[in-house]
């Protein structure tokens, strides 16, 4: 399984409506993380268990669900992270 599948099978547990992951690892060649394996993500992601929260707190719900890649598979990793309501709604 490359680190896209691992990313999305971890997320499963937030019942996504949509997810998009973007691997932008080629962009950093010779960056620090790169060295090291580690890729540059763009995390793009729809659920419902984010209503009420602030920013910080989804990304928290994200990195605990991703925490043993951090740093390993996964250097960096850009989020947006929305509700069904605020994402379905700037589509329109």
């Amino acid at each position: 399984m490359n680190t896209i599948e691992t990313i999305q099978a971890r997320l499963v547990a937030l019942h996504p409506e949509h997810i998009e992951i973007q691997d932008d690892s080629a962009s950093h060649a010779g960056h620090a993380g790169a060295k090291s394996g580690g890729g540059h993500f763009f995390l793009t992601i729809v659920s419902e268990q984010f209503a009420g929260q602030a920013t910080l707190a989804r990304h928290r719900k994200i990195y605990d669900l991703l925490g043993d890649l951090m740093q390993q598979q996964i250097h960096a990793l850009s989020i947006k992270a929305h509700t069904p309501d605020e994402f379905f709604s700037t589509r329109n």
